[in-house]
Parts: C-alpha cells; sequence; structure tokens
C-alpha cells in the first residue's frame, strides 16, 4: 500500500512493495505516470485525494472497495471523510492516506491502515509505504520506512 506520492515514485518504494499481489494507492497520486510505473509492479487500484486535479485524475473514483481473500477493503484518502461505520457495512479494513503519518489500529474489530507519505518528505515525516499479508490470521501489517529500516 501507498499514499501520498505527489508525483514522485521513489525506487525505494517499489523496492519496498515489489512482490505484492496488488496494489492500493490512497490517494495524492498528483500524476498518472506514477499509477503507470505501478502497473509494471502489480495490479493498482487507486483513488482520487485532494491534490489530484486534471483530466487523468477524474478516472480515479474518491473511494474503492477491494475483496480480496477473506477480507472487504475500504480505500478513501481522508479518513474525515468516512461518513458509514465499517463493521456494519462489512469492511475488515478500512486504507486511508492524506495525513503523511503512518498508522496502523483496530477499532471495532476493524483494520484501519495508513501506509504514510511516500512521495516528498514533509514534516520532518518517514518516507514510508506498507504492506499486508492476508494470508496469515490476524493479518501481517508492516509500515516500512523506505529510506532506512522498517519500523515497529
Amino acid at each position: 500500500m501507498i499514499s501520498d506520492t505527489h508525483g514522485l515514485l521513489r525506487p525505494e518504494a517499489v523496492t519496498a512493495i515489489q512482490g505484492s499481489e496488488l496494489i492500493i494507492h490512497a490517494g495524492d497520486v498528483g500524476k498518472p505516470e506514477v499509477l503507470t510505473a505501478l502497473r509494471e509492479t502489480a495490479a493498482v487500484v487507486a483513488v482520487r485525494g485532494n491534490v489530484d486535479r486534471g483530466p487523468w485524475s477524474e478516472a480515479l473514483p474518491q473511494r474503492a472497495v477491494v475483496d480480496a481473500h477473506h477480507a472487504r477493503i475500504l480505500v478513501l484518502h481522508d479518513l474525515k471523510e468516512l461518513d458509514l461505520d465499517p463493521a456494519t457495512a462489512g469492511f475488515q479494513i478500512v486504507v486511508t492516506g492524506h495525513t503523511h503519518k503512518p498508522a496502523s489500529f483496530k477499532r471495532a474489530g476493524v483494520l484501519f491502515l495508513n501506509p504514510g507519505a511516500a512521495g516528498p518528505r514533509r514534516f520532518n515525516l518517514p518516507v514510508t509505504v506498507a504492506t499486508l499479508n492476508l494470508g496469515r490470521n490476524p493479518c501481517d501489517v508492516r509500515i516500512v520506512n523506505v529510506l532506512d529500516a522498517p519500523m515497529p
């Protein structure tokens, strides 16, 4: 999972998600070339973020639903725009971006995952992506600092 590339797809980010079956981009892609390059690694599901403007971005939905293995995943850019109870709606995972802060927590049995920002470094935050292994129970979530060692 990746988010907030803002037009910069770092080679380190691509390396960190190499081998993925599916790449979820949680918005603020920045340029269509980012998605083109990611598709060379795996299938991509992407949503539009607040900086995604122009004709190319109109094809990106505000939200996406992904069914993978045993999980139903809701993808949107900004968690503040979540207007439903994900557990009641049948989602096991919610993936967001926007804050540039990597996060992984459970609320009411739902995993909330923000891979952080993989593009230009901002606010002294790490440059991160996330990996999610749904083949394990419970699923294995890892936040990877692509410029340094993996984060706990």
